[in-house]
């Protein structure tokens, strides 16, 4: 008979899960702390990359994307999440405090769960098929359950800007040393790797072909395009944003990001995050204004397509192993075995 609450064997398997969440540059800047009775998430502020997210944004973006992956993973395990956010004022790196209670697997939470490990950025060019409104209204459903907005761009002009826009912040990203040092120290991995970004996995430029709006250039990427005809993709752009700008706000956005990136997984999308714009303040301010209209924070941009057919597997990216990331219970306290 199961207990009132999951076993350390269980709860380091969920984590295992959550780790498997995108974070910039692959930095995974996330710790836990296994509690009696609760796992707490804290902020790695030592592995922010300032050069590239000089206000912190991505890097807790990238934590609520991980919460929210152990979410669906407890979930998928039979376990479900009373979330805590920001649980300690005096703490700022403290980000999460999860409770856990029995819980029934729906076949919905198995699905997510499946997902994580299916899930990788694709930053090839997607197909001339158009997601259909229908699923990207599926994912602004998921987003939304998480307190954030999914606003897919289809205006021509408004997608014209939003490509200016990313392009702009490529431009002054990359006329800081600072940045390019940033980048190549975290980019161009071999597979032994265990954090950052593998060459395998990035373009040698920063455009996927036609149509696809450009993307970060990394440098030393080996990942070529898929065989074929050259043809404009029919990418959709959705903006994720929230009602305001502070640590919660970016925590919750970065659940959103989580949940859509699951669900269009599991939908069998492929999609590639994109935070580069939001990285600068000119830009991020014209998504803004222009894209939201003023109405809403813009937190990350998510591409979303359909893989073509003839798109081999990506490689799955490093990521370290659950013991360097859980730490001690701050109290001595113990979980049953």
């Amino acid at each position: 008979m199961r207990g009132t609450e999951p076993d350390r064997q269980t709860l380091r398997g969920a984590i295992a899960l959550a780790t498997r969440a995108p974070s910039v540059h692959n930095t995974q800047p996330w710790r836990w702390v296994i509690g009696a009775g609760s796992v707490q998430l804290y902020a790695d502020w030592g592995r922010q990359v300032p050069a590239t997210d000089p206000d912190g944004r991505d890097l807790l973006v990238s934590c609520g994307a991980a919460l929210h992956h152990l979410r669906i993973a407890l979930a998928a395990l039979g376990w479900a999440s009373e979330v805590h956010r920001l649980p300690n004022p005096a703490e700022p790196a403290h980000l999460a405090a999860i409770e856990t209670r029995p819980h029934e697997p729906t076949a919905r939470d198995v699905a997510l769960a499946a997902a994580i490990a299916r899930r990788r950025t694709d930053r090839r060019r997607f197909s001339s098929w158009p997601v259909p409104a229908e699923l990207l209204d599926v994912l602004g459903v998921h987003v939304a359950y998480e307190g954030a907005f999914a606003v897919p761009v289809r205006d021509p002009v408004a997608r014209f800007q939003l490509s200016g826009a990313i392009a702009q912040a490529a431009v002054v990203q990359e006329a800081n040393p600072d940045y390019t040092v940033e980048l190549a120290i975290w980019s161009g991995r071999g597979r032994s790797a265990r954090d950052g970004v593998l060459a395998a996995s990035t373009l040698g430029s920063g455009r996927a072909g036609p149509g696809a709006p450009p993307m970060r250039a990394f440098r030393h990427g080996t990942l070529v395009e898929p065989e074929g005809k050259r043809y404009d993709e029919q990418a959709a752009l959705v903006v994720i944003a929230t009602s305001g700008d502070g640590q919660l706000c970016r925590l919750r956005a970065g659940e959103a990001t989580s949940a859509a990136l699951l669900a269009a997984t599991d939908l069998g999308l492929a999609t590639c995050p994109l935070s580069q714009p939001l990285e600068v303040g000119d830009t991020r301010r014209m998504i803004r204004d222009d894209i939201l209209d003023a109405t809403a924070v813009p937190q990350l941009l998510i591409r979303v397509g359909w893989a073509p057919a003839s798109a081999g597997p990506l490689p799955e990216s490093p990521r370290r192993d659950p013991d360097e990331v859980i730490g001690a219970t701050p109290t001595g306290g113990d979980l049953p075995a």
